[in-house]
């Protein structure tokens, strides 16, 4: 998704464009990041450009966006009238398929996983991260450096993941109390 919102000319680009990360949850807080992204094979064969060189423009790339991924699934009800589910499910279907095939070398995907504390989140919550796959194993993309913009956007969307966490243990907490008091 992020590929083809990238406001590069994806018809021309076509798969060249690799390691777009989007950082944390999947909610209109999710932080997509051209940072490290690059097109292959640009200027010619055997080179790479990084994505924002070619976009060259800062207001673009961290407002307009993020805001058009942040806002894509309910642009997709808007339009249709219904739920992005497919969009969804071919989404599960691609992480799936890189967590068990792997991914090309030199690229990473996002995916969502159990935080290990990389890049400063809390550890154990689920929170999406470049991640390389190989043999059925994922590792989290070590070493990126996020500027300062997505470092703050990628805070906000790890409180709302944390909020969502203790909200959801409120919840637990009262069904266990109520299984207790009917048996």
């Amino acid at each position: 998704r992020e590929r083809q919102s990238s406001g590069i000319n994806a018809e021309y680009m076509g798969g060249r464009i690799k390691n777009v990360v989007v950082w944390g949850n999947h909610s209109k807080t999710q932080v997509p990041d051209l940072n490290q992204a690059i097109v292959e094979d640009l200027p010619a064969e055997g080179f790479t450009t990084p994505v924002r060189t070619l976009i060259n423009d800062e207001e673009w790339c961290n407002e307009e966006f993020v805001k058009c991924v942040q806002q894509r699934g309910a642009a997709i009800i808007e339009a249709r009238g219904f739920s992005s589910a497919a969009s969804a499910a071919n989404a599960a279907l691609a992480h799936v398929r890189d967590w068990f095939l792997g991914t090309p070398r030199g690229t990473w995907v996002s995916m969502a996983v159990p935080s290990d504390g990389s890049y400063g989140m809390p550890k154990g919550i689920v929170y999406s991260f470049p991640c390389v796959c190989s043999g059925g194993e994922y590792k989290i993309v070590q070493g990126l450096k996020p500027n300062a913009f997505t470092r703050k956007m990628m805070d906000i969307t790890a409180k709302e993941l944390l909020d969502e966490a203790k909200e959801a243990d409120v919840y637990q907490d009262e069904a266990m109390g109520e299984a207790k008091s009917q048996n």
